[in-house]
């Protein structure tokens, strides 16, 4: 740990005693929420000596090399050292831990080959090495590794060594993305006998897939390989029709607003709803009866349900006219009285947005019976290499409360397949020509005019034509440019609704500036007034209201910075994160299109006009929330993103006042192989931590740093900063501790909280105090940050004030630096303080909402 620069968290380290608290307990290892940690077996020698048997330090930014001294830890049963930016090769000694029974390196940054010395590793269940930057293929000696079940890599190359097939506890094998070149038809896969998963995407694999890989194979991924599919009738990877249609697994349970992709990316599902007073979380319902008129009676045995909108997406197609079959079969109600009490199942099909079926029932269409299969046929042009099918339920059916699995959409198979009558080619002819005819005034010419006429003709006919040309240059270029970003947008997967400029332009009232809710980082913000086809008015044909942000041309940010921004938001999805819908690029000013949140934002809610009246348990939910979702960002998506502007404005209020961390036009991607982003600053005043507004220097940290601002704001009802106050509590971090130091920070509370919690006031106050801290190494990871406000972690006691603040009060009075402009000034989000553009050299040091 010293080696790395870390230091063993209380929890586990008593009296400077290592092997103590947790670390010798009955915690739970894999749900125990803090790294680094470790575990110790004290059960050597009369229970006298203890041995550290697991150690993990991930997502820690580690860097250097792993030090030589951990082959002393010889008792090491699970080693973690992932996702950290660790260098070096991986050192052979490593080789010593014979007792070792799991080891993870992910996504650091090793150099060189896998040392021979693995092989020693005999016990070894499972092995993870996925992006950890090792060159060449795995050496002979992980044949000796007899007992391996888990093997994940993603940087192999060369052939499918043949020992693979000795190792027989073998269960998941992932070698996705490697460079693998392989003949499948040489490889003798019925030694795979226990592996359950098997991922060879991405790779220079050829040949047919044989009959039989493993009886107990579940899941496989081939995708991006030259494989044929030989005549594989694995039920738990494919169910194949009797028309020999292969129909992928769609076995997810989604939750209640959510979307996956299949692991071959040929479909995306998306989920809206949720079920009211559910007993459980499955939207999958299974069945074992007999299905009448059902050819393919495997087909209906599940069936996916959703309480709103269920919508399926087709990827990658190739643009043309296409035949789609939905089929159904009703078996959510076993018999006549249940179905007659309980009501109907009524919902609407929409297939690429066209209304096919108005208040569609199962039962009805297939004669008033249940587990009878229907099917129903559509035709649909793909135009842009994507497809959408929607179930829509508009609360039609049911009289009663409605109960789980017995209203909503509901669907047991579906397939897309091209017109077989129909030959498509995309063949577009573009004829650009000119006819300049020149024209002179009626008359006769003055003598001696002709000759500067006709000079004057050509010169104004080759201006002409120098000045066509270059206009279609340009205009082609702006086409290509275009047709770019189009492309890298569909290429998306899961991408969101793609809108057209004119069907917005329709939505917004031409961008009627009386439609404008706020000014946000992009530029406007208009609430849908309108929408074309509709009758609602500011309704989704799924019911939604939308919020548009357009780019202003005045934003920094252009099309490809915008493209980025869609990628990034598309790619995550959280409770407590603006849904972003669609987005639209064939406009002048590319468009975002937002979920509408009605109660405004965080600022408007605890310091503005709004009328919402936030009790102390409203408050802590929507701290709670937020932190959960900057959580989300910084370690459990797929990209770690700092947000870089988290502050009151930016957090929007759903119906529910279920805080959501909106504008993400400031949000940087984050590479984990470094410790930090070096800058230009961008952000707004009072947020702002010391090392970012001092030195660019970005990390999760300084969003932390503004979230406990914001927490602070929550709990007291006011700006970081108002000159309106006395001077002791103009700024109310340095307020904030004041009162702590004098253990009165209760006082900091908004005077109108008439009841509250006083443990969870004091915790939530020293939360962030801690989150404020002047180092980022100080400040815990967020975590961290919500088990403490949750109490599954002691909050660590806060021993000084930062010195930041010191030198604030050091200062010689001067508080009128930072002008008053921005103190506490803020609009909508949509509305938002003044914010600070990049800056040319590191600034002076900025005092927080000073």
């Amino acid at each position: 740990m010293g080696r790395w620069g870390l230091t063993a968290p209380s929890e586990w380290n008593i009296s400077g005693e290592p092997c103590s608290g947790v670390a010798s307990d009955n915690s739970d290892w894999d749900n125990y929420p803090k790294d680094p940690a470790i575990k110790c077996d004290c059960s050597s020698n009369d229970n006298t000596i203890c041995h550290i048997i697991k150690l993990r330090v991930r997502k820690l930014n580690v860097v250097g090399r792993i030090p030589a001294e951990l082959q002393n830890l010889t008792f090491l049963q699970d080693l973690g050292l992932g996702f950290n930016p660790l260098s070096g090769q991986l050192p052979k000694e490593l080789g010593n831990l014979t007792n070792l029974l799991s080891l993870g390196i992910s996504l650091d940054n090793f150099t060189g080959e896998l040392p021979e010395e693995l092989g020693n590793l005999t016990k070894l269940e499972q092995l993870y090495i996925d992006s950890s930057g090792f060159s060449g293929p795995f050496p002979s000696t992980i044949s000796k590794l007899k007992n391996l079940k888990k093997a994940s890599d993603n940087e192999f190359t060369g052939k499918l060594p043949d020992y693979l097939g000795s190792l027989t506890e073998l269960e998941d094998l992932v070698l996705r993305n490697c460079r693998i070149s392989e003949n499948l038809e040489t490889v003798d896969f019925s030694k795979f006998a226990a592996l359950t998963m098997l991922f060879l995407g991405n790779n220079s694999l050829i040949g047919t897939l044989p009959d039989v890989i493993s009886s107990s194979l579940k899941v496989m991924n081939l995708v991006a390989n030259n494989i044929v599919l030989g005549s594989t009738k694995n039920s738990d990877i494919s169910t194949r029709g009797s028309d020999n249609t292969i129909y992928e697994a769609d076995a997810t349970n989604l939750g209640d607003a959510s979307y996956y992709v299949t692991d071959q990316i040929r479909w995306g599902v998306s989920n809206v709803g949720y079920f009211y007073q559910a007993t459980d979380r499955m939207d999958i319902i299974y069945s074992s009866e007999h299905f009448q008129t059902a050819v393919d009676s495997k087909l209906f045995e599940t069936a996916r349900m959703s309480p709103s909108s269920l919508r399926y997406y087709g990827l990658g197609l190739e643009n043309g006219n296409y035949t789609v079959m939905l089929q159904f079969a009703e078996f959510a109600f076993p018999d006549t009285q249940t179905w007659l009490s309980l009501g109907r199942r009524i919902f609407d099909i929409y297939v690429q947005g066209a209304l096919k079926e108005k208040n569609f029932d199962i039962r009805k269409t297939a004669g008033g019976k249940s587990f009878t299969a229907i099917n129903r046929t559509y035709t649909a042009t793909v135009l842009k290499n994507f497809l959408e099918i929607h179930l829509f339920w508009a609360g039609k059916g049911t009289s009663g409360i409605p109960t789980q699995g017995y209203y909503g959409p509901m669907i047991s198979a579906l397939s897309v397949t091209p017109s077989k009558q129909t030959c498509y080619i995309n063949f577009n002819v573009g004829y650009i020509g000119s006819n300049f005819t020149p024209t002179v005034r009626n008359g006769v010419p003055k003598k001696g005019s002709k000759a500067g006429e006709i000079a004057g003709i050509l010169t104004g006919a080759s201006v002409l034509g120098l000045a066509g040309l270059f206009g279609i240059f340009m205009w082609i270029k702006k086409r290509r440019t275009m047709a770019k970003q189009k492309e890298e947008l569909y290429n998306l997967v899961g991408r969101p609704d793609v809108f057209s400029n004119s069907e917005l332009k329709l939505a917004t009232d031409n961008f009627n500036s009386q439609n404008i809710i706020g000014e946000g980082g992009y530029g406007p913000v208009y609430k849908v007034v309108y929408f074309p086809q509709l009758s609602d008015l500011g309704k989704l044909p799924d019911g939604r209201v939308i919020a548009v942000k357009q780019l202003s041309e005045s934003s920094h940010q252009g099309k490809s910075q915008f493209v980025t921004e869609v990628a990034t938001i598309s790619a995550v999805q959280h409770r407590n994160l603006v849904k972003l819908h669609g987005c639209c690029i064939d406009s002048n000013t590319p468009l975002l299109v937002y979920e509408y949140l009605e109660n405004g934002s965080l600022d408007q809610a605890i310091f503005g006009h709004s009328s919402l009246n936030l009790d102390w348990a409203m408050r802590f939910e929507i701290i709670l929330g937020i932190a959960r979702g900057l959580s989300y960002l910084h370690e459990e998506s797929s990209v770690c993103i700092v947000h870089r502007d988290i502050k009151a404005s930016n957090i929007l209020l759903d119906t529910d006042l279920i805080p959501k961390i909106s504008d993400f036009g400031l949000a940087k991607l984050y590479d984990e192989k470094q410790t930090h982003v070096s800058t230009g600053i961008a952000g707004t005043f009072g947020y702002l931590a010391p090392e970012y507004a001092m030195r660019g220097h970005l990390t999760q940290k300084a969003d932390v740093f503004a979230f406990g601002v914001v927490m602070l704001e929550t709990v007291a009802g006011r700006s970081n900063t108002n000159n309106s106050l006395e001077e002791s509590k103009i700024n109310l971090l340095e307020w904030a501790w004041d009162q702590y130091e004098k253990e009165q920070a209760l006082r900091i509370l908004d005077p109108n909280l008439k009841g509250f919690n006083k443990d969870e006031a004091f915790r939530v106050i020293r939360v962030a105090l801690h989150c404020t801290q002047g180092s980022p190494h100080q400040r815990p990871p967020m975590s961290k940050v919500v088990a403490m406000l949750t109490g599954e972690v002691e909050v660590p006691k806060v021993v000084t004030k930062p010195s930041y603040i010191t030198e604030w009060q050091m200062m010689d009075g001067n508080r009128s630096y930072v002008t008053s402009s921005y103190s506490g000034s803020t609009t909508h989000e949509f509305g938002r303080q003044n914010e600070i553009e990049p800056l040319q050299q590191s600034p002076p040091i900025i005092k927080a909402g000073r």
